[in-house]
């Protein structure tokens, strides 16, 4: 499966100048997504990263596989007009090269784990950024899907914070 940047915008909530995936170009659902990014010197981040020798900040190749693994987790959403998907993690960031104006991201995203459920959706991807055919940028990357709304940060504060008094070291 395939999709336009029309079909993006229905899946993602993100907009200019912080969308970050042009194309799917392959798109098996629950388990691997293909995304393209062309990268200009139009972007915004270049006019300070770094001026006379424009590079794409990483956290921002990141973003881009975060926001390829969010269109599968979305994709299985019904409502999701009324949720939101958050990053909860980065493990294994490694930066292979630098990503310059004029380059295309080939954005690949594998599932690593999976999980719908009612009132908690998570999901963990394998994410590879690659620049004629060499691998740029890789990180494992997990994420949360949240309702949206007052109400919804009420409940997601109170699960936050439940979480963190499971997690935090005496």
């Amino acid at each position: 499966m395939t999709l336009d940047i029309q079909q993006i915008l229905e899946l993602l909530p993100h907009r200019y100048p912080f969308l970050l995936i042009d194309r799917i170009v392959e798109f098996e659902p629950q388990k691997r997504l293909v995304a393209l990014k062309n990268v200009t010197i139009n972007e915004p981040f270049f006019q300070g990263h770094f001026p006379g020798h424009p590079i794409m900040p990483g956290v921002l190749v990141i973003e881009a596989m975060a926001q390829a693994g969010g269109i599968i987790m979305m994709h299985e959403i019904p409502d999701r007009a009324k949720k939101l998907l958050v990053f909860t993690g980065i493990e294994a960031a490694r930066f292979r090269q630098p990503v310059t104006p004029g380059d295309q991201l080939r954005i690949e995203v594998d599932v690593l784990k999976f999980r719908l459920r009612a009132t908690r959706s998570a999901g963990e991807i394998k994410g590879r950024a690659w620049v004629d055919g060499k691998l740029a940028c890789e990180a494992v990357l997990t994420c949360q899907v949240l309702s949206r709304g007052p109400q919804a940060r009420a409940e997601d504060a109170e699960r936050a914070e439940a979480h963190a008094e499971l997690v935090t070291p005496e």
